[in-house]
């Protein structure tokens, strides 16, 4: 078959949640961060009102997932509250790499002396936490570790003692930060890891951490980024969902408890666990490329439980997409055996009626598979064929998408 293309998923990209700026900075002032003052606008009068209460300069910042916000106009800076009315109204409808501007956090200005860089993240190869951090950071921090690596230190952090004081003296020192700003940079690190471990994140950046004037260390901008599976802990973290943003189709799977992902490909996707899927996933591509790239158009792990229900929904999910042109029913049979898994089949087809209307090619493996391909057979449905293997079903799949 040849060597499959890189990996569409990793274990966890599906289930990681990327919080605005404005609610990093809101989460750093919960845990003790040094943060400057900030308010969340929707309108122009809005960011009128919220600069006139913080006084002064302020920098009224578009809130959006994606960097690039201050070359792309969404990052103004207003000496009076008019100028924060004019910069809203420029900002707000803006689109910024496909992601447009509806929300703004008006924020205080700063007097920056220096600018520096840190995050600490997931270090999913070798298992453990890394530690980023340079004294010469700044906006620019990802042409720097191309160009100058050196300038970026790469610290590990063992997850069991963390970044202690001592620690933080220790990346800092390998980040290239003179002596006397070591001690008033280390208690930051310090607290930054806390908001890392105490609300379960994979990543807590600051790009400026900034010296002022007046000799104060702050966390300026902040990107933090939550694990989902992390949430039946963290009851509060329900409240930081953008719901009007989400996927139509995700926020369904979500209401049905499914484990479901939108990619952009023609091929809908079912399996039984996150391994099967995920290799589906890269079977599919691959199988694809000989039928114009046709790809899988999404991840959806239905879990152990294959009831008629549970399918229903995960089909129900997956024929509501419009790019979808057929499904790969990948399943192998433990726990629930395949004979219940195709009775779960039948029945979800059943119970959709006029909805299912695209091709499915099912493959069944594993406990009871022969009771549960008679059991399709038997039931002749004429959107339904079977295949014997995973690369049989996914050739089958793409070509009948590409079709």
């Amino acid at each position: 078959m040849g060597v499959p293309p890189r990996p569409i998923l990793t274990s966890v990209d599906w289930i990681t949640v990327d919080l605005y700026e404005y609610q990093a900075r809101d989460m750093f002032e919960k845990h003790g961060v040094p943060v400057l003052r900030g308010i969340v606008a929707d309108t122009p009068d809005e960011a009128r009102a919220a600069a006139e209460k913080i006084g002064g300069v302020t920098v009224v910042k578009a809130q959006v997932k994606t960097g690039g916000r201050g070359k792309a106009g969404g990052v103004k800076v207003a000496k009076t509250p008019d100028e924060a009315f004019d910069a809203a109204k420029a900002i707000l409808g803006l689109d910024i790499k496909g992601h447009v501007v509806k929300r703004l956090m008006v924020a205080e200005g700063a007097d920056i002396k220096e600018e520096y860089y840190f995050s600490v993240l997931l270090d999913r190869a070798n298992r453990s936490y890394l530690s980023l951090c340079s004294y010469e950071g700044g906006m620019e921090i990802e042409q720097l570790a191309v160009e100058r690596p050196e300038a970026l230190a790469r610290v590990e952090v063992d997850p069991i003692e963390g970044i202690t004081l001592a620690k933080a003296k220790e990346i800092a020192v390998a980040a290239k930060f003179p002596a006397e700003l070591v001690d008033k940079v280390a208690p930051v690190l310090v607290t930054l890891y806390d908001v890392y471990t105490k609300e379960d994140a994979t990543l807590v950046e600051v790009n400026p951490l900034v010296l002022t004037g007046s000799g104060e260390v702050l966390a300026l901008d902040g990107k933090i980024t939550l694990d989902a599976n992390a949430d039946f802990r963290q009851a509060d973290h329900a409240a930081l969902e953008d719901k009007a943003a989400a996927d139509p189709l995700e926020a369904k799977a979500k209401e049905n408890d499914l484990n479901y992902v939108k990619l952009d490909g023609e091929v809908g996707i079912i399996g039984n666990g996150a391994g099967l899927v995920m290799s589906t996933l890269d079977v599919v591509a691959y199988a694809g490329e000989k039928f114009g790239g046709v790809k899988p158009a999404n991840f959806l792990d239905i879990g152990g439980g294959a009831s008629a229900e549970v399918m229903a929904a995960g089909l129900s999910v997956i024929l509501g997409d419009a790019q979808v042109k057929s499904v790969f029913v990948n399943v192998f049979g433990g726990i629930t055996a395949c004979d219940a898994v195709a009775n779960g089949i039948v029945a979800a087809l059943d119970i959709l009626g006029d909805k299912a209307t695209k091709p499915l090619v099912v493959r069944l493996d594993g406990n009871s598979v022969e009771k549960g391909r008679e059991i399709l057979a038997a039931r002749n449905h004429p959107l339904v064929s079977l295949a014997t293997t995973m690369d049989d079903g996914a050739a089958r799949a793409a070509e009948l998408a590409a079709k």
